[in-house]
């Protein structure tokens, strides 16, 4: 992909310089115990000692964050600014053209390392990318690329930004009410039907990434170069249900599907690619996958 000449996204959160989750952080047990001692003793009520010791550690955190900020050179937190900045022009044309002429919300990024908090929970590197429709929010550590990278033979800039394209897939349901719709009929569904469900609404969100990529070409015919759609498809591929299930267990259970398959997460993604077209996503009509 050429991305040099796109303009970053100002929707983006670096949580990696010290504003991610800390593990262990917060007042200490010691600080309560003082407090209370302090209370019994002296008649001092414990909030005075706790909230001051609040303060102290929030000066300590404001002057030692500097210290684990991101590198200047930061080519990965460049790289998805520019995608997401991408994503936010090509959704707007998409919603104005193809979604009722409504402007298109765009959704906030986290770029964080090993843990942070979310309004959906508290997220992990180990989840992977993850979008969080309760705050709109796409989350993501870097460090994914490394894995899709040496672990699932995915490589390529094009293969990154179609995680990224994913993520915004779902972002896209959320606007658009499907993700609601969702959420209330899997409510009434066993697990294995509710796992089926989950598969298509994970297809869909392959399509939408496919669809940003064919709109976003048509709109800059340089941004996509040769070869780069085949590594989105390589990537699609390579972290299908089948495959994973494969590589972790040794055998394949349907059944606990919740992404779909190598296959049919390539074919709704070339499908997207193909067309351009957000009525071609609807794999929740769709009779076969």
């Amino acid at each position: 992909m050429r991305l040099d000449d796109e303009a970053e996204s100002q929707n983006v959160e670096d949580r990696r310089g010290g504003g991610g989750m800390r593990v262990g952080g917060g007042i200490g047990i010691g600080t309560v115990i003082i407090a209370l001692a302090a209370s019994y003793f002296f008649g001092i009520n414990p909030m005075t000692i706790i909230n001051g010791a609040q303060v102290l550690q929030g000066r300590t955190e404001q002057r030692q964050a500097p210290a684990n900020a991101a590198p200047v050179d930061d080519q990965g937190g460049h790289f998805v600014r520019r995608v997401l900045g991408n994503t936010e022009r090509t959704w707007q044309h998409i919603f104005q053209t193809q979604v009722g002429g409504h402007d298109y919300p765009a959704p906030r990024l986290v770029l964080f390392t090993d843990a942070t908090q979310t309004a959906c929970g508290t997220g992990q590197s180990a989840m992977g990318p993850f979008y969080c429709p309760q705050d709109r929010t796409v989350y993501i550590d870097l460090s994914f690329y490394r894995e899709l990278r040496e672990r699932f033979g995915a490589s390529g800039d094009f293969a990154q930004a179609y995680v990224i394209a994913h993520e915004v897939g779902h972002h896209v349901q959320n606007v658009l009410g499907i993700s609601d719709k969702y959420d209330a009929a899997r409510a009434r569904m066993s697990e294995a039907r509710a796992n089926a469900l989950s598969v298509r609404l994970e297809l869909q969100a392959d399509c939408l990434a496919g669809v940003w990529a064919a709109v976003a070409q048509h709109q800059n015919a340089k941004l996509i170069e040769p070869g780069d759609f085949e590594q989105g498809l390589n990537a699609a591929g390579a972290i299908g249900d089948d495959r994973l299930q494969r590589q972790s267990q040794g055998r394949v259970v349907p059944e606990a599907f919740t992404h779909g398959t190598s296959e049919q997460r390539q074919r709704w993604l070339k499908r997207g690619l193909t067309s351009g077209d957000v009525r071609q996503c609807d794999t929740f009509s769709a009779q076969s996958l």
